[in-house]
């Protein structure tokens, strides 16, 4: 499938800050589920800084602001080809072990709701099935906490968004890799986009989702939120441990007063003239 994709994220200080420095997670990844045909990253009056691959193997660019700055906008405009890998993240370079992904967070610890959804869970799936596994914690946790957009907050963790029974994919990937540490299953957050078509599932152009470590496999995306792997229709772009870690822009303003941000994000088929994409502001 061939993609277009337009996200222009805006954020406005009042008063303007002294300076602005951000960190880019930006760029989609290499792999062979997907191909870069065109990519442009642009910050207008910016000083771009490093620009380096982690080891996590998701590109990074830091860009500088000198103020007074009364606003930044930056804007993301690409053509992306994908193919169906049914999940599985084949020919991605990254050295970070896996190992390193069973260390959870504030937003991913594992309570004890956590825990009992996850012996549920997995009460009857053989111990040596390691997808087996990791689809019945996904179908769990699908179960568990019902797609409601409004109902959580950027703070919100897996935890409280498992007590509420509610949540966006955000509450959905933190409880994935909450249930799925608890199991000894390496879990990381994903960041990308996702082309819906016509499907009519519950999800939103910017979107997230986990990726869990399968023996023998490698890493291999579980989308709770619309009950399936990552297919054609998404684009990988970055990771970390949770969604703070993994956020696509990172920054730190010198100054103090208020602060507004704004997101446009729209992605559709290519090939499909009719397809207006999908909007998040």
């Amino acid at each position: 499938m061939r993609l277009t994709i337009s996200h222009e994220t805006v954020y406005r200080f009042n008063p303007p800050m002294r300076g602005v420095v951000q960190s880019h997670r930006l760029t989609p990844s290499q792999f062979e589920g997907q191909q870069v045909i065109e990519w442009q990253v642009q910050v207008d009056g910016a000083t771009r800084g490093a620009a380096f691959r982690d080891g996590a193997g998701d590109w990074i660019e830091t860009v500088t602001l000198l103020g007074p700055v009364s606003e930044v906008r930056v804007s993301v405009r690409g053509t992306i080809e994908t193919r169906d890998l049914a999940g599985v993240l084949r020919g991605h370079r990254e050295t970070v072990p896996p190992l390193a992904y069973l260390r959870p967070t504030i937003a991913t610890e594992a309570d004890k709701a956590l825990r009992a959804l996850a012996s549920r869970a997995l009460a009857d799936v053989p111990q040596d099935d390691f997808l087996a596994r990791a689809h019945a914690l996904s179908a769990a946790v699908s179960a568990a906490i019902r797609y409601s957009p409004g109902e959580t907050v950027a703070g919100t963790s897996a935890a409280q968004a498992l007590a509420q029974g509610m949540g966006v994919c955000q509450d959905h990937t933190h409880a994935l890799i909450a249930v799925a540490q608890a199991s000894d299953i390496p879990a990381r957050y994903v960041t990308g986009y996702l082309e819906s078509g016509s499907d009519g599932g519950a999800h939103e152009a910017s979107h997230a989702w986990a990726e869990l470590w399968i023996e023998g496999i490698g890493w291999i995306g579980f989308d709770p939120s619309n009950e399936c792997c990552p297919d054609d229709r998404y684009v990988r772009v970055g990771s970390g441990h949770d969604a703070e870690g993994a956020a696509p822009i990172r920054g730190v303003a010198e100054g103090t007063g208020i602060e507004a941000m704004e997101v446009d994000v729209r992605i559709e088929d290519a090939n499909s003239p009719g397809n207006q994409g999908q909007t998040q502001q």
